[in-house]
């Protein structure tokens, strides 16, 4: 008998209270093969899935993870900072990989149909930031939220992000990736009722300190409800966004 139907026959025998299993079940351990311990229960613990960061994992190593995820019925599995030829490597030994190149990306699974009306948007500067804005907006997808794209809308031409005021307003939140001085936050907050999420990227001539310009123009904007993760975090942007977007589309159901 595993430890989850264990628990479960301990409060059919009224051995446990629901608060007692709820809290054990959230504090199930993790399945440890080695060089990884695939934590099984952050979904119950967080609301979401793990996900395998690829940068640094031989191609061996995401597969052994992905078949332990597989084995206990994770059915989407999102692969950040995953190469090319890494993903080449897994898909020529079986696996079901849709490699998204822009966002440095895999998943392997189908992304879940969005919940609710509510979307994310994610907006870019630059062309060049783009890497950066795919990898949060496929975060933001595969973990079940409706996204819309806007980029190149950057303060360089501010007729073009104007021109797109309506979908700025109706986000329930809004990542805004840019690089050199990062300004693109400060203008979306200044129109936008939602959180903004800023995202500096490495974008930019050498005194934009490889985002570090943009990132301490975001920290210091002067638009209220703007929040800021770290240089090239589009991971952590969609992850941020799809957390209060969720709040979002609770309230509607």
């Amino acid at each position: 008998m595993n430890d989850i139907k264990r628990i479960l026959h301990e409060l059919r025998e009224n051995n446990i209270t629901v608060e007692e299993a709820y809290l054990k079940l959230r504090e199930q351990p993790f399945e440890d093969i080695g060089y990884a311990k695939v934590d099984l229960h952050r979904k119950i613990r967080q609301g979401v899935s793990e996900v395998i960061y690829g940068a640094g994992k031989t191609p061996s190593q995401i597969a052994g993870i992905i078949d332990v995820m597989k084995s206990h019925n994770q059915k989407t599995i999102l692969i950040t900072r995953l190469s090319p030829e890494s993903a080449d490597e897994l898909i020529r030994s079986g696996l079901s990989i849709d490699y998204h190149p822009d966002a440095h990306a895999g998943i392997y699974g189908a992304i879940p149909e969005p919940e609710g009306r509510s979307f994310i948007l994610v907006a870019t500067g630059g062309t060049s930031d783009i890497p950066v804005a795919e990898e949060a907006a496929l975060t933001a997808e595969v973990l079940g939220n409706r996204v819309k794209r806007l980029y190149d809308v950057g303060v360089a031409g501010l007729h073009r992000v104007l021109s797109h005021v309506d979908d700025v307003m109706a986000a329930s939140v809004v990542v805004a990736v840019a690089g050199m001085e990062g300004a693109l936050a400060s203008v979306l907050g200044g129109l936008a009722d939602c959180p903004v999420i800023a995202v500096p990227t490495s974008v930019g001539y050498g005194a934009s300190f490889g985002g570090v310009s943009a990132l301490l123009a975001m920290l210091n904007s002067c638009a209220s409800g703007v929040s800021v993760v770290n240089i090239d975090n589009g991971f952590g942007a969609g992850y941020l966004a799809s957390m209060i977007n969720r709040i979002r589309t609770e309230g509607e159901k």
